[in-house]
């Protein structure tokens, strides 16, 4: 399966104007036999606490991409906030659309990013998503999950593919890097890893885009600070053979985890 990351731009709370940009970058994927296109965190409003003024209930923005889903015969991940009834909150979620327009997955970011505020106006998701393009098994995440290991390692029993959209700034990009690979490397599995670039609410993005192979190979990688789709191919044999060759997983001890875990500290 082969997967484009696109590393765009987006204007800040813009919702219609990053919409409407997205038609483009459909098209290149068109043109480039992408069979997955996904876009970073936010994707159409940026890293944004305004959830009074962004947030939706009647899925707009996913109704819009579902059309150019169908038009194109793309299969995309986006994220948007979701509103919630009777809650002043809203939910940052990353969905995957399929080809046809239909729902694979609607992800709610489970760590709100306490440092940035992010968790005064979003509800922590409670669950792990998968989906299923072709033979890939996915499971989204979104920024700053990339630093809790625990549901990677959760994910990565049914998955051969985990992506990663995010609004990561360019101040901490050694950070996304580095854990972007270590993740590859502990779960044996691919890692996509979207960012956005440009700036955001004063905030700098220098996008970094990577995706990463399951022995922790950077097989694509973009310039920095550059709007580009970032393309690989997702090969689930390579999965297995990984997997089979050095057998990580069966060597985990999750049950003496979970007691440790339980254990009081002194």
């Amino acid at each position: 399966m082969k997967i484009g990351l696109v590393q765009n731009n987006i204007l800040w709370e813009n919702k219609q104007f990053n919409l409407s940009a997205s038609k483009e970058f459909f098209k290149k994927a068109k043109e480039l036999k992408i069979d997955l296109l996904l876009f970073p965190e936010l994707s159409f409003t940026g890293f944004t606490m305004n959830i009074e003024k962004l947030k939706e209930f009647d899925f707009s923005t996913v109704s819009y991409i579902a059309s150019l889903c169908k038009g194109y015969c793309i299969n995309a991940g986006i994220g948007y906030i979701q509103g919630i009834t009777n809650d002043i909150k809203g939910k940052n979620n990353y969905t995957i659309i399929s080809s046809n327009g239909n729902i694979l997955c609607n992800y709610s970011k489970i760590h709100p990013f306490s440092y940035g505020e992010e968790s005064k106006y979003y509800i922590g998701g409670e669950e792990i998503c998968f989906a299923q393009i072709d033979e890939i098994t996915l499971s989204p995440f979104i920024c700053y999950d990339l630093r809790f290991p625990e549901i990677f390692q959760i994910a990565s029993k049914k998955c051969d593919l985990i992506t990663v959209a995010a609004n990561w700034p360019e101040s901490r990009k050694e950070h996304w890097i580095t854990l972007l690979r270590s993740r590859a490397m502990e779960n044996q599995c691919y890692i996509a890893g979207v960012n956005r670039i440009g700036i955001g609410n004063n905030i700098n993005y220098s996008g970094n885009s990577l995706i990463i192979d399951p022995l922790g190979k950077i097989i694509g990688s973009t310039e920095e600070c550059v709007e580009d789709i970032l393309i690989a191919d997702i090969d689930r044999s390579l999965v297995s053979r990984v997997r089979n060759s050095f057998k990580v997983k069966e060597d985990r001890r999750e049950s003496l985890y979970h007691k440790l875990q339980t254990i009081d500290k002194i």
